[in-house]
């Protein structure tokens, strides 16, 4: 089992940056496939973009492609999710998930998640 916790959300304009983190703790975050979905106020928790175990392969949703790196540091059990250009409709909680199959876009495909960290970008 995994614990996942995210931070790095916040407060922002159109046009900034933010790095999310997803710090893991218990079984080795190498040992999964990570995803982060986001979910935005009355809308379904979409995917956002995988990895697989050792970092080599990355998958990502149509929407973001360009704006959005996905990578991770398996020596510190931590996935990161750079954005860039943020636009308003970038507004979500974003989560952090594992499981054991890459790309994994469906949340079902995965089996722990964190508690989510909130981006806001205010236009």
């Amino acid at each position: 089992q995994v614990q996942l916790v995210e931070s790095g959300g916040g407060l922002v304009q159109t046009g900034d940056s933010l790095r999310l983190s997803c710090a893991a703790s218990g079984r080795t975050a190498s040992s999964y496939a990570m995803g982060w979905f986001r979910q935005a106020p009355g809308k379904e928790r979409e995917f956002v973009a995988s990895i697989n175990r050792n970092g080599g392969r990355t998958y990502y949703a149509d929407s973001v492609k360009g704006r959005f790196t996905i990578s991770r540091n398996n020596a510190k059990n931590t996935v990161y999710l750079q954005i860039n250009s943020l636009k308003p409709e970038d507004t979500a909680v974003y989560y952090c998930e594992a499981g054991q199959v890459f790309p994994g876009i469906e949340e079902r495909e995965y089996d722990f998640w964190g508690q989510g960290t909130q981006v806001t970008v205010s236009s």
